[in-house]
């Protein structure tokens, strides 16, 4: 059988979410998967996991078709070639950590000594060192989640659907199973496609970023892509990037609230455009500055967070923004909610896409 990837297109009504999605994903592919709480994200691998059937549309993987309503088929979930790694493990409590990797294996009649050779192989390989005939229980939580997923790899499945992996761990185990879980993954031929609100897992680990809002793919491409030009406040959120709609005109964007700044694009860009800023190409100053900045205007603080060495300001009307400073450029403004400060952007800082 040739090995064509994953190829869906969802439709499904369940309450108030109304899912519509078509998604590739090529053999090894790494797809990751964001969106706001209710986007349907989670929805959507348990259609391809075959946990829940789909109201209209077709679910094929390597050219075999899952779930396809008009032509009345539908393949159970213990019958899909499909590995599902949850959010907290969702291990078996009745069984030891390699009866629980060998259960896929076990289920699709392999002989049990050579079940339980192929599951000590994986545990092996993921790292893990204690003892096999030991309870989930008696588990860490990067112990969990990496027999849950020596469970989902250990009969090899043509799809890997991962949702929200890492999100029981503490911040040291989560930084360390995720670096071993890339590790892993690329090695894998399957199309695996990875659940996460964390934006420095979605950035650091996707072949290819999709955003689900509301039911519905809103954008797509490669995390620069996405970095560099976030299609709604969601995505400039999770990229850390300002993002403001306004129209152009001759270099100059009005925006929604009727401020208006210079940019250093193509005056050929006209009509409803996309502005985006990075946090750190805006300055802060205690007077009016000096220079060649052509946007230049006071602003109220609205917010202080000390990130580490870095300082996260979100200032107020009549633009607001956020801005990334140093720590000590913080403490010589010493800023704080309520301060007045002027605010410095240099037009060659500004993107401008039309919308």
């Amino acid at each position: 059988m040739s090995a064509t990837g994953l190829v869906c297109d969802v439709r499904l009504q369940l309450g108030t979410l109304d899912l519509d999605v078509s998604l590739r994903a090529a053999p090894g592919e790494l797809i990751v998967l964001v969106g706001p709480n209710g986007a349907g994200k989670s929805t959507l691998l348990r259609c391809l996991a075959g946990l829940l059937p789909v109201d209209a549309g077709c679910i094929a993987l390597d050219d075999t078709v899952l779930d396809d309503p008009d032509r009345g088929a539908f393949v159970p979930a213990a019958r899909r070639s499909v590995g599902v790694v949850f959010q907290n493990g969702l291990l078996f409590d009745h069984l030891s950590v390699v009866e629980n990797v060998a259960f896929g294996l076990r289920s699709r009649r392999t002989p049990p000594r050579e079940a339980r050779r192929v599951a000590e192989g994986w545990l092996q390989r993921l790292g893990y060192e204690a003892d096999t005939n030991v309870r989930p229980r008696q588990l860490s939580g990067g112990q969990v989640q990496r027999v849950a997923l020596a469970r989902a790899l250990a009969f090899e499945p043509r799809l890997l659907l991962l949702d929200e992996p890492f999100a029981a761990l503490d911040a040291t185990t989560r930084v360390e199973v995720r670096r071993e879980l890339r590790r892993h993954l690329d090695s894998i031929d399957a199309p695996k496609i990875l659940v996460t609100h964390d934006p420095v897992e979605a950035l650091a680990m996707a072949d290819r970023l999709v955003v689900l809002e509301r039911g519905h793919v809103v954008q797509e491409g490669t995390a620069d892509d996405v970095r560099a030009h976030p299609r709604s406040s969601y995505v400039a959120d999770l990229v850390g990037i300002n993002l403001l709609r306004g129209t152009a005109h001759d270099g100059v964007v009005t925006l929604s609230g009727g401020h208006e700044i210079v940019a250093a694009s193509d005056e050929t860009v006209a009509g409803t455009v996309l502005v985006t800023i990075h946090p750190r190409a805006i300055a802060l100053h205690s007077r009016r500055p000096e220079g060649a900045a052509r946007n230049v205007w006071s602003a109220t603080v609205a917010e202080v967070d000390d990130e580490g060495d870095r300082v996260r300001v979100r200032i107020g009307e009549p633009l607001p923004l956020v801005v990334e400073i140093t720590r000590g450029g913080s403490s010589a403004l010493a800023l704080q909610p309520g301060s007045t400060v002027w605010v410095s952007l240099k037009a060659s800082e500004i993107s401008v896409q039309p919308d």
